[in-house]
C-alpha cells in the first residue's frame, strides 16, 4: 500500500502541470453542481424500482441509500480536502492502494459518468415527447442534440457553464417544490399500495429497489472533481458536498412519498415521465402539467450537463497522470479539456442507439457502487497508514463512518446483481476488460511517465 510523504502529498495528483482554470469556482457554484449532478433522479429513473420493490421496498431502500450517501459524503469531504484533485476517487485510491487500485476505481467511475448521461438523454426524450415538441417520433435526434449542444456549451468555459447551471438548477428545484405543493392535498396512504403490494417479493423487494433508490443521489460524489478549479478547495469542497446532500435528501423523500401517495404507486411504476403522469392522474391543471413537464426537462438537462462536466474532469486528470492517452489532457484556450469532453460523448450517444434507458441506468449504478466501496476503503486505509496527512476537514466518526459506508456499498453491489444479474455480469466483464488493457499497457511500458505533458490548444 502506498504511504504518502509530505512531498508526495503535494505532488502525487499530477505528472504534468494542471492546465485547468484554477480558483474560478466558489462553494455556491459547486453546491449547485452537486445538486444538478443528481436532480434528474427526482424527475425520472427512481420510479422503475416500484415495479419489483413496491413502495415499501423503495422506502426502506431509500433509508439505506441515504445513510450510505451521507456517511460516504462525510468521508469524501475529508479526502477531497486532504487530496484535492480533478481525479477525485482515482487519487484517493491511488494514495491508499497504489496505481492498480487507483485505476480500478477510476474505471468504475468512468463507467458511471459516461453511461449516466446516456441514460438521462433517454429520459429527456420521454419528456420532450410528452410536450409534443418538433413532431418527433424517434428519440435519437433528441439524444444527439443533447450531446452536441451541451458539450458545445462546456467548451466555452467551466465558469460560464456552471453559472448557467446555477440558474437552471434553481428552476428545477422550484418546480419540485411546486409539484409537491400541488400533489400533497391529494395524498392518501391507501394509494401507496394501489396496483402493487407494499413488498411484492418479500425481503427481496428491498434488494431489488436499492439500485433505483441510488438514482436519487447518483453522481453527487462527483463534487470533489471540481477541486482543482475551486477557491480554497479544503473549505469549499466539504461545504459544497454536504450542502448538496442536505438538499437532495429532502427532495428524495418528497418525491417518493408525495407522488405515489397521491396518484398511486402503479401510475408511477409504469411511466417514463412520472411527475407528469402523477399530475394527470390527480386532475391537475393542464397548464401547470405542461409547466412541470418543461421544468422536468430542465432538471434532466441540468444533470446531463453537470455529469458531462464531471466525466471530462476525471478523464482529463487520468490523462494528465498518464493513466490514459495524453491527448485526452489537452485543453482549449479557455482551459477546458477538449477531447475528454468529445470522445465520451460520442460513446454515450452510440449507447443510446442500442440500449434502453433503464438498462443504461443500471450499468451506471453498478459502476458507481464499485467506486464507492473502493473510495471508502481508501478513507479507512489512509487513516491507518498515513495519520500525518494534513486533513483540514475531518470526517465525524472517522473510520466508523467510512466503515458503515463501505459495508453499505458492498451491499449495494450485491443488490445490483439481485436487481438485474445480466447487467451486473456484463458490467463486471467490461470493468475487467478495462483493467486487463491497463495491465497490458503497464507491462508494455505504455503509457509511460516520460510521456509529453499536456498541451494547450490554440
Amino acid at each position: 500500500m502506498a504511504i504518502l510523504t509530505s512531498h508526495e502529498t503535494s505532488t502525487a495528483s499530477t505528472v504534468t502541470e494542471s492546465k485547468l482554470k484554477q480558483g474560478t469556482l466558489g462553494w455556491l457554484l459547486i453546491t449547485s453542481l452537486g445538486v444538478s449532478f443528481v436532480i434528474s433522479g427526482d424527475f425520472a429513473g427512481w420510479q422503475f424500482g416500484l415495479a419489483d420493490g413496491g413502495w415499501g421496498g423503495m422506502a426502506i431502500a431509500l433509508v439505506i441509500v441515504t445513510v450510505l450517501y451521507l456517511t460516504m459524503c462525510m468521508s469524501l469531504a475529508e479526502l477531497s480536502a486532504a487530496l484535492p484533485s480533478a481525479g477525485g476517487g482515482h487519487r484517493f485510491a491511488t494514495a491508499a492502494f497504489g496505481p492498480l487500485g487507483g485505476f480500478i476505481t477510476a474505471a468504475a467511475i468512468v463507467i458511471e459518468y459516461v453511461v449516466a448521461p446516456a441514460a438521462i438523454s433517454t429520459f429527456i426524450g420521454s419528456y420532450v415527447e410528452s410536450l409534443h415538441l418538433f413532431g418527433l417520433t424517434s428519440g435519437w435526434p433528441i439524444y444527439l442534440a443533447c450531446y452536441v449542444v451541451f458539450v458545445g456549451v462546456h467548451l466555452a468555459g467551466a465558469g460560464e457553464a456552471l453559472k448557467l447551471m446555477l440558474g437552471i438548477t434553481a428552476v428545477a428545484a422550484v418546480a419540485l417544490i411546486a409539484y409537491t405543493v400541488v400533489m400533497l392535498p391529494h395524498f392518501d396512504g391507501a394509494a401507496l399500495t394501489q396496483g402493487i403490494e407494499l413488498f411484492p417479493h418479500g425481503a427481496t423487494s428491498v434488494w431489488a429497489a436499492i439500485p433505483f433508490a441510488i438514482w436519487f443521489y447518483l453522481a453527487v460524489e462527483g463534487v470533489p472533481m471540481a477541486a482543482e478549479e475551486a477557491r480554497e478547495p479544503h473549505r469549499t469542497i466539504p461545504r459544497a458536498i454536504l450542502s448538496s446532500m442536505a438538499i437532495l435528501t429532502i427532495s428524495a423523500i418528497a418525491m417518493l412519498v408525495v407522488g405515489p401517495g397521491a396518484a398511486g404507486t402503479d401510475v408511477f411504476a409504469e411511466s417514463g415521465n412520472p411527475l407528469v403522469s402523477g399530475l394527470e392522474a390527480v386532475g391537475a391543471n393542464p397548464t401547470f402539467v405542461t409547466t412541470i413537464n418543461a421544468a422536468a426537462l430542465i432538471g434532466l438537462i441540468a444533470s446531463f450537463f453537470s455529469i458531462t462536466y464531471g466525466y471530462s474532469r476525471l478523464i482529463y486528470s487520468l490523462a494528465n497522470e498518464q493513466v490514459l492517452p495524453s491527448f485526452l489532457s489537452k485543453v482549449n484556450g479557455r482551459g477546458v479539456p477538449t477531447y475528454a469532453l468529445i470522445i465520451p460523448a460520442v460513446l454515450g450517444f452510440a449507447l443510446t442507439l442500442f440500449v434502453e434507458g433503464d438498462t443504461l441506468m443500471s450499468v451506471a449504478v453498478f459502476g458507481a457502487v464499485i467506486s464507492y466501496a473502493l473510495m471508502m476503503a481508501s478513507h479507512f486505509v489512509l487513516r491507518r497508514t498515513n495519520p500525518t496527512l494534513p486533513r483540514p476537514y475531518k470526517t465525524p466518526g472517522g473510520q466508523a463512518t467510512s466503515g458503515i459506508a463501505f459495508l453499505l456499498a458492498c451491499g449495494a453491489i450485491v443488490s445490483a446483481f439481485v436487481s438485474n444479474f445480466a447487467v451486473g455480469a456484463v458490467s463486471t466483464a467490461v470493468l475487467a476488460l478495462m483493467v486487463g488493457v491497463y495491465l497490458l499497457s503497464q507491462r508494455s511500458g505504455q503509457p509511460t511517465r516520460d510521456a509529453k505533458p499536456s498541451e494547450v490548444e490554440a
